[in-house]
């Protein structure tokens, strides 16, 4: 890379041409590669910054990483209002504008086949979230054991009734998990027949979510526009139905289709 003045940063790949001073106030350098009928928005990016030990460097710099993951959403949502796209994740690369109009002949039939499947759709998210540690009054009741259980450590010594409490207490989170476990279900079915596709995420960690209370279900959709109202009406029913038992039901969305365009294996440097 001796030499060289700029990186390719790709952000998406359309179907039509972009109007690119929309998003010119996020990358002043917004440039778009046409090939075929195929619309790569590209960025033009610092090689310090941007090469692979720019990059390594830079991941540790929390700042930096928010800045310019936060840039790189921005600038794919405001393209996806547009039109249909096949986003890329944050840090794709190629080394010149020609490596990047390569990529776009080899896959050329993939893409045009994954912008069909996209057609007038977007993808929402469904997160669920619950404090496992205090469940709501009276979601037990029909729960004998632990009834029991209750009179029973009323009845012996403090001791004994110690050992008790914890064992309660273990009891109630293994049938609050199973509980979970079932509601969680029932919302991605509910939601998966509003949906042309469906796809169960990673649950994220407190450090991620920065909240306090857990997540138990993550899940995203890719929903046909003309359903949307179906859709949502249907999570708001979800959020009603269950909010009673100390569950959060947070829906998302529109964002473009990060989860249903299935391109790991050209996400590259070229």
């Amino acid at each position: 890379m001796t030499g060289q003045t700029h990186l390719t940063y790709l952000y998406c790949v359309a179907n039509k041409e972009p109007r690119l001073e929309e998003i010119k106030a996020l990358s002043s350098d917004a440039h778009c590669i046409c090939r075929n009928g195929l619309y790569a928005v590209a960025g033009k990016v610092e090689p310090e910054e941007f090469s692979e030990d720019g990059l390594k460097r830079n991941m540790n710099n929390l700042d930096w990483v928010k800045y310019m993951a936060s840039t790189h959403e921005k600038t794919v949502e405001r393209i996806a209002m547009q039109s249909d796209i096949i986003p890329f994740r944050f840090g794709t690369l190629f080394n010149t504008d020609d490596s990047l109009k390569a990529m776009l002949e080899q896959y050329e039939e993939e893409f045009k086949t994954i912008l069909g499947r996209l057609a007038d759709k977007q993808e929402w998210g469904l997160k669920i979230y619950c404090n496992p540690v205090q469940p709501k009054a009276g979601l037990f009741d029909h729960q004998v054991q632990i009834l029991t259980m209750e009179e029973e450590i009323k009845r012996v010594p403090t001791g004994k009734a110690y050992f008790l409490k914890k064992r309660k207490e273990t009891m109630i989170r293994e049938a609050f998990d199973e509980k979970v476990d079932k509601w969680g279900q029932e919302s991605f079915e509910a939601l998966k027949e509003l949906s042309a596709e469906a796809h169960l995420n990673r649950l994220l960690p407190k450090e991620v979510t920065e909240r306090e209370d857990e997540m138990v279900f993550n899940a995203a959709f890719l929903v046909n526009k003309v359903r949307t109202d179906d859709f949502l009406n249907m999570a708001r029913t979800l959020k009603a139905r269950y909010e009673s038992y100390g569950l959060l039901i947070d829906c998302t969305g529109p964002w473009p289709p990060y989860n249903f365009c299935g391109l790991s294996q050209t996400e590259k440097t070229g």
